[in-house]
């Protein structure tokens, strides 16, 4: 079984790299950040059985994406599993006050790059008449949140993708599953306060947030589970956190 995963290089990407490598899958691996790229791949090929591929491009380039796709060996011509892991938020201001840069940084990667991978690999997978495709969504993609506009629309869209994906691929036998976790402690936040790690901490602050191994968790749930079983959709949230902008933290820490 073969499995291509966008955005591996932290977070939830590399996680799940890790658990579907023990579950014996071969990887396709992606990122743009050539130098974790590369350790990761070495790290995985020491510790597992398996065949990885790393490619080193910048899924809000399309013709980069036609370039990574078209260079695939024959052992990785079929692809069982898509993983559209790569995703960002950027800014946390009010729409008004917010830079254009940063809502066409998320608009670009989390909606125009999950659809330029998504676009290259279905064909396949309906040839193949079988496939399954695993998109990491968010809360925000169920409910909007305070200087949160652009970003939730983001993931409102993957959330439409996929569920059109669904409907429109469930003739050809093909999955089409999200994820939508809630407060995750990875490099989420420091990505969204432009390397301000001070603003980072403060996001989880007295509450206990969920972890990358949490979201691997519930892909390998996903994953494991038996032909004539499609598990469409997972929300998770840490116990503290009631939606998207209700938690329970303590301030005694």
């Amino acid at each position: 079984m073969n499995a291509f995963i966008t955005g591996v290089t932290s977070g939830f990407g590399k996680a799940i790299a890790f658990r579907l490598a023990g579950l014996g899958y071969n990887l396709v691996i992606t990122g743009r950040r050539e130098d974790r790229l590369g350790k990761l791949h070495q790290e995985l090929m020491e510790k597992y059985p398996v065949n990885v591929l790393s490619l080193c491009f910048d899924i809000r380039d399309n013709k980069a994406c036609k370039q990574a796709f078209e260079s695939l060996p024959e052992e990785f011509n079929r692809i069982d599993l898509l993983i559209n892991n790569a995703g960002l938020a950027a800014g946390a201001t009010t729409f008004q006050d917010s830079d254009m840069a940063d809502f066409e940084q998320m608009i670009d990667t989390n909606i125009k790059g999950l659809i330029f991978v998504t676009k290259l690999i279905v064909p396949g997978m309906i040839e193949c008449e079988s496939g399954h495709i695993i998109n990491i969504s968010s809360i925000a993609g169920i409910e909007v949140y305070p200087n949160g506009s652009v970003y939730c629309a983001s993931k409102h869209a993957v959330n439409a993708i996929t569920k059109g994906l669904r409907l429109d691929l469930v003739k050809y036998g093909i999955k089409v599953s999200s994820i939508s976790p809630g407060m995750a402690e990875t490099e989420f936040s420091i990505v969204r306060y432009h390397g301000d790690e001070e603003k980072a901490k403060a996001v989880y602050s007295g509450l206990i947030p969920l972890t990358a191994e949490d979201i691997a968790d519930s892909l390998e749930f996903i994953v494991t589970r038996p032909p004539h079983v499609s598990i469409n959709d997972i929300q998770i949230n840490p116990t503290q956190q009631a939606n998207t902008y209700i938690s329970h933290r303590n301030t005694q820490n």
